[in-house]
């Protein structure tokens, strides 16, 4: 991934909270026979295991992908957040000279890793237990893994297979308006802001964080 150095991240625990809290990521493989392969899916994040931590998650039997993805050194998973398009009417120096144009802001993590896949009813049901509370913990009403009949689950587990990828570096590019002037990122943050759509505001809030402390 290009990054330039005013949008890179290097810390591993900033990296870590954003795939924490973006959990949706594509896996993409390539081998010799197929070629690149993409499956899109929620993962778990394991911080206490391996060096940079490890990916858990699941794919359907039906899928091809754990089939002919073994052969790579090395996978890689793409987490994305909120996105939003800029306009260059947000900037103050549009008055000035005019030299400005449209741009992007969003926030990538790029994930590298050894990849596996695990055909195991124990570590499928462990894994599925430990996705569902994850993800229905702050409900109401939660929904766990025994409300379903277990030969429901039994039969689920059969039509699964696990994933686990072992982190061996991680890539960050958070491409906030770090590069543009305080009065033009102000101008971002105020237009961002003022969005109807929740993804701006989203961004407008990322920007705000990341304000280069420099005039």
């Amino acid at each position: 991934m290009y990054v330039p150095p005013s949008f890179r991240e290097t810390d591993a625990v900033v990296m870590h909270d954003f795939m924490t809290a973006h959990p949706f990521g594509a896996l993409i493989t390539s081998d010799a026979s197929t070629g690149l392969f993409a499956t899109h899916m929620p993962w778990l994040l394991d911080r206490s295991r391996g060096t940079h931590g490890v990916l858990q998650g699941h794919i359907a039997r039906a899928n091809p992908h754990h089939g002919f993805s073994n052969e790579g050194p090395e996978a890689l998973v793409l987490f994305t957040g909120p996105d939003a398009y800029v306009t260059p009417s947000w900037y103050p120096t549009k008055a000035l000279h005019g030299k400005v144009v449209p741009t992007w802001n969003y926030v990538a993590v790029h994930v590298y890793g050894r990849l596996q896949f695990i055909d195991d009813r124990d570590f499928m049901m462990r894994h599925l237990d430990r996705l569902t509370e994850r993800h229905e913990g702050d409900r109401a009403h939660p929904w766990a893994m025994h409300d379903a009949p277990q030969e429901f689950l039994d039969q689920l587990a059969k039509a699964v297979v696990g994933v686990e990828l072992e982190i061996t570096r991680l890539e960050g590019k958070w491409k906030l308006s770090q590069n543009r002037s305080s009065t033009d990122v102000d101008g971002v943050i105020d237009g961002l802001s003022a969005s109807d759509s929740a993804h701006d505001r989203a961004v407008g809030a990322l920007v705000r964080t990341h304000r280069p402390t420099r005039e």
